[in-house]
This record gives structure tokens, C-alpha cells and sequence, in this order.
């Protein structure tokens, strides 16, 4: 959740999502998410938790983190649906991706100062420029 008192937020922070998929893909990471996140991913699916857990997920560090899919260009998350047409990508489960999704780019470190969301801009189209809005028609 963005801090009121961050002085990123204080400048201005803005950020809208330009469906380039650069947060959902990359180096390998995680994308950790709850058991009540898991019960609203695979009742969006149409499946129980456990075929959730065993299709789309992986357990690492005692805690479960949505699968990764090796592309091209790195690892995507395995519900990351690319448009081969249009170059957009967008979340499959948007309605119920896991809050580390639904809070990006306002995470705490990204929010410790102007540099720190600068840096974090630098794979994100949507978050560049503090105090700028960027408007595209979606």
C-alpha cells in the first residue's frame, strides 16, 4: 500500500499500467500470494486449490509462489497472456491476482525515495516520471 508520508508520494507519484508485461516477466522471482488467495485464483479458474497449487504453483522457502513459463526474453508468470498482435500483455486472472500484483509499483522500497521509484521506472513505462501523469487510451 502507498504510504502517505513517502516522499515519493509526497512528489507526486503516478502510475498506469501500459500492458507491456515488463512487472510479470523478466529474471526468475516470486510471486508469493495467501490460502485466501489461492481459494479465489481457483474458484476464478473453475478448479479446486489442490489442482491450482499442483498446475500453476510451486512451493519454494515454505511458501507457495505462482509458476514461471522460460520465454525469449526471460521467465514470464504463468498467467501472463501475450497478444502476438497488438505486442500487449495482461493478466489472465486479473479479478484475483495475489496483492503483490494488485499493490505493484507501490511497494515499500520502491516508495523509499525518488531514486528508488526512479530505478524501479526504469522497467516500467507506466511509473516513469514522478509528479507526470501518461495518458493511453485502454
Amino acid at each position: 500500500m502507498a504510504d502517505a508520508e513517502s516522499p515519493v508520494c509526497a512528489e507526486g507519484a503516478r502510475f498506469e499500467c501500459f500492458q507491456c508485461g515488463n512487472c510479470c516477466s523478466g529474471s526468475p522471482g516470486y510471486v508469493r500470494f495467501s490460502p485466501e488467495e489461492s481459494e479465489r485464483m481457483a474458484a476464478h479458474l473453475g478448479i479446486d486449490v489442490d489442482e491450482f497449487l499442483r498446475r500453476y504453483a510451486r512451493k519454494r522457502g515454505g511458501r507457495w509462489s505462482l509458476k514461471e513459463i522460460e520465454t525469449e526474453g526471460g521467465y514470464d508468470c504463468v498467467f501472463l497472456a501475450r497478444d502476438a498482435e497488438t505486442g500487449s500483455a495482461r493478466c489472465s486472472i486479473y479479478p484475483v491476482r495475489p496483492e503483490q500484483c494488485r499493490t505493484w509499483p507501490f511497494w515499500p522500497e520502491n516508495l523509499k525515495s525518488p531514486e528508488a521509484w526512479e530505478s524501479a521506472a526504469e522497467g516500467c513505462p507506466g511509473m516513469r516520471r514522478l509528479g507526470q501523469t501518461q495518458r493511453r487510451g485502454l
